[in-house]
């Protein structure tokens, strides 16, 4: 019979090629104020030739937390390692912390506090980045339940969150083997979508996301066709745990802007034909199951008109409006009948021979919502967006003082 009492937090961490970087990362699990006899750590060199796995040894034979090493060729990627460490997790939660990064020194303990008083099965601790940037719509305030639907959280599916055991169990949930990138967005999801709710910490840095000065980050895995089947797997798992609605369509609106949009933005027009071509190829079995006008009209304009040809397969027209956003030209505000609607007009706006219809430039929700989403492929151009809206809600105004 095992007397060893369960652990609250089983911190998996995943290595390869992580010195010197490792040193910070197990000296932040150290330090936790959540304390020693609290935590296991189960660490998985993934076929290091850097001292990785040495060090890894030396710091569990010195190491008042209790730390297994597991020593295993490469396996091409985060999704072997972290899988390997979930078969020997013993924790009621699994915290998975990557070798370049770092935690605060209090964070296990506000998460786990956290979801054992909120009684969530996923917390979100709130990221800072260094020496790179970081999602941080998701951490304006702190949340014992955020709504899936309506909250940011659908924007940060990476895998460096606290996730009750209990509930990877009862799933069967493992990080996809077959993906080169963008497992972490599928488990993530699931893990949102099928549990007891998502919690967050907002109001102190949990996790701190390092940039590597080396490149050998791992979110620069795979080409970009690998990006597009994770893209679509995002897609199919959303499909098949939410019927189609709004909650549905509120959920693509993730992996059609951090995802398909990225693949269409300005960069596109350096690239070579055949590379334009081959991504239009892959994106339509996608457009053609998932575009919707619900989904449409929750992405702003410029984007969703970016979208709707990608949807069309118009790499003409696409291209005209790609150039169209890259010359910083702002749109003419153009009223639409008296129901208030204005139409911003991108290029082939009311054009009969491009076919793009009127509703692709009607402005919704999103253009004045203040979103800090742009052109992914662009500097932000903040100067440029306030313009646009500054002359959108002229042009609302105006039509007010008509009716």
């Amino acid at each position: 019979m095992n007397s060893q009492p369960v652990p609250d937090v089983t911190v998996i961490v995943g290595a390869y090629e992580a010195m010197p970087y490792l040193v910070r990362c197990l000296e932040s699990i150290e330090t936790q104020t959540l304390g020693a006899d609290r935590l296991e750590i189960v660490a998985v060199d993934d076929g290091s030739s850097d001292g990785t796995g040495e060090y890894l040894e030396d710091f569990a034979a010195s190491s008042k937390i209790p730390t297994r090493v597991v020593r295993q060729a490469n396996s091409g990627g985060p999704s072997g390692p972290r899988n390997v460490g979930l078969s020997m997790a013993r924790g009621r939660y699994v915290f998975f912390l990557d070798a370049d990064d770092h935690l605060g020194d209090e964070a296990l303990e506000r998460m786990v506090a956290m979801a054992d008083r909120a009684g969530t099965d996923v917390v979100l601790g709130k990221m800072e980045g260094v020496n790179r940037g970081v999602a941080s719509s998701m951490f304006t305030r702190t949340l014992e339940r955020a709504d899936v639907y309506s909250s940011q959280v659908i924007f940060t599916l990476s895998a460096q969150k606290l996730f009750r055991r209990e509930l990877l169990l009862r799933l069967g949930l493992r990080f996809d083997e077959s993906l080169a990138t963008g497992e972490d967005a599928l488990f993530t999801m699931e893990a949102y979508l099928s549990g007891n709710g998502v919690s967050v910490v907002a109001d102190y840095v949990c996790y701190y996301l390092v940039g590597r000065d080396d490149g050998k980050h791992a979110t620069q895995r795979g080409d970009y066709t690998a990006r597009f089947a994770a893209i679509h797997a995002l897609m199919d798992l959303i499909a098949r745990l939410v019927p189609p609605g709004a909650e549905r369509d509120q959920l693509m609106v993730r992996p059609f802007t951090v995802g398909l949009l990225q693949q269409f933005g300005a960069v596109l027009l350096r690239q070579p034909e055949s590379e334009r071509l081959h991504k239009m190829k892959l994106a339509a079995p996608m457009t053609a199951a998932y575009w919707t006008k619900g989904v449409a009209d929750r992405i702003k304009v410029g984007e969703r008109l970016i979208l709707t040809c990608v949807a069309m397969g118009r790499l003409d027209a696409l291209q005209n409006i790609l150039e169209f956003i890259r010359a910083k030209t702002v749109p003419e505000a153009v009223p639409h009948g008296r129901a208030g609607k204005l139409h911003l007009a991108y290029p082939h706006f009311r054009d009969r021979r491009a076919g793009i219809p009127d509703e692709a430039y009607t402005v919704t929700v999103p253009d004045w919502s203040g979103s800090g989403r742009v052109m992914p492929s662009s500097k932000r151009r903040p100067s440029v967006a306030r313009r646009t809206v500054r002359k959108v809600r002229r042009g609302m105004r105006r039509l007010r003082a008509r009716g």
